[in-house]
């Protein structure tokens, strides 16, 4: 929990100021986007060994009923 959200808001952070530190020195967005394009393939090539498995529950008890 805590360092999934922590990694996402520097990335966050740093996506947008990158963003713009490339394009003031480019003059372009292209740079930008193909980085984008890379870190998302490389997101979804690291997430592709996660396994889910399915959480077992309980069943719930009845309700009781009033007499």
């Amino acid at each position: 929990g805590g360092f999934v959200f922590f990694s996402h808001q520097i990335g966050s952070f740093m996506g947008v100021w990158l963003g713009g530190f490339l394009y003031d020195k480019t003059g372009s967005y292209d740079i930008v986007w193909y980085i984008a394009i890379a870190l998302g393939v490389m997101a979804a090539l690291v997430n592709l060994p996660v396994k889910e498995t399915s959480i077992v529950r309980n069943k719930p008890a009845p309700a009781l009923q009033n007499a």
